[in-house]
């Protein structure tokens, strides 16, 4: 626990330098395929220290994210055929048909998968490699990071824009909770169209 408090306190600490906006950016990116701690708390660290260029730091954000989920997906498309043969021949109930199975699967709904990890607290980096180990449509893949990231992002920065520094308690407390709260109203309102027409 230690170790990641002061990776968290040093991701911070850049909120604090010119270089904050740089190092949202490449946190942001990291984080997508391998960083452990999401770019949000840099994101609002820079929001509080400058309301009116939340929608900046917010496009920074996202753009990183979705670069550095891209590069998520080549690692899982890249590293999974270097893998595959141990998963295959040491895992107990893993085998070749599962495999395809879940493919399948992913292949199917794998929009939904990855707009609700880019978008809710579900750890996206593992969505990013899942998808290219499980070849999803990179267009799909790109669409589904594009639209949820830059949802998340710039609800925080409008949250920032318009309430200012008084609105961090409220994110601190309930961002998570309001996060998955809108993707379930989004999900059914697709629902319902679908159900409708």
């Amino acid at each position: 626990m230690k170790f990641f408090k002061k990776l968290y306190e040093w991701m911070l600490h850049w909120a604090e330098t010119p270089y904050g906006p740089l190092a949202l950016f490449l946190l942001a990116m990291a984080e997508s395929s391998f960083f452990p701690i999401p770019p949000d708390a840099l994101l609002i660290a820079l929001c509080l220290g400058a309301a009116k260029k939340s929608f900046r730091f917010a496009f920074y954000c996202a753009a990183g994210s979705i670069l550095g989920g891209m590069l998520g997906y080549l690692i899982g498309f890249g590293l999974w055929s270097a893998v595959d043969s141990f998963f295959f021949s040491y895992i107990p109930g893993f085998s070749e048909e599962l495999f395809q199975k879940v493919m399948t699967n992913f292949n199917e709904y794998g929009f939904w998968y990855v707009f609700s990890a880019g978008f809710t607290p579900i750890p996206y980096k593992v969505f990013t490699i899942a998808s290219g180990a499980f070849k999803m449509n990179f267009f799909l893949f790109v669409i589904a990071s594009a639209l949820s990231r830059s949802l998340r992002f710039f609800m925080v920065a409008f949250l920032f824009w318009k309430f200012g520094p008084s609105i961090k308690k409220f994110i601190d407390k309930y961002f998570n909770l309001l996060a998955v709260l809108f993707f379930l109203l989004l999900i059914a309102g697709f629902l319902v169209i679908k159900f409708l027409f």
